[in-house]
């Protein structure tokens, strides 16, 4: 498996997971993250081990600002639902 240097100058263990992850719209950081635990066990295994989060849009306003706050997210008070969704999905 070809190793990729990010802008960050850290290495990514599989580059295709990574591309593929960051076209589908996830950020840098988390792409790299998914893409290295991959490559460390299986590409199968690293989705069995994910937690019990549900999908954003299943989650209460009161559940989202609560995670909004939990990444410092700014004007988190001010947005209606949908607007905190597109925050935390920006933020990663």
């Amino acid at each position: 498996m070809a190793e990729k240097r990010q802008e960050s100058g850290a290495s990514v263990k599989d580059a295709e997971l990574y591309e593929k992850l960051r076209d589908e719209g996830n950020s840098k950081e988390k792409s790299a993250r998914i893409a290295n635990a991959a490559a460390r066990t299986s590409r199968s295994e690293v989705g069995q081990r994910g937690g019990e989060a549900r999908d954003y849009p299943d989650r209460t306003k009161d559940e989202l600002e609560r995670r909004a706050r939990e990444l410092d997210i700014e004007g988190r008070s001010q947005m209606i639902k949908d607007e905190l969704i597109e925050a935390l999905r920006k933020h990663g």
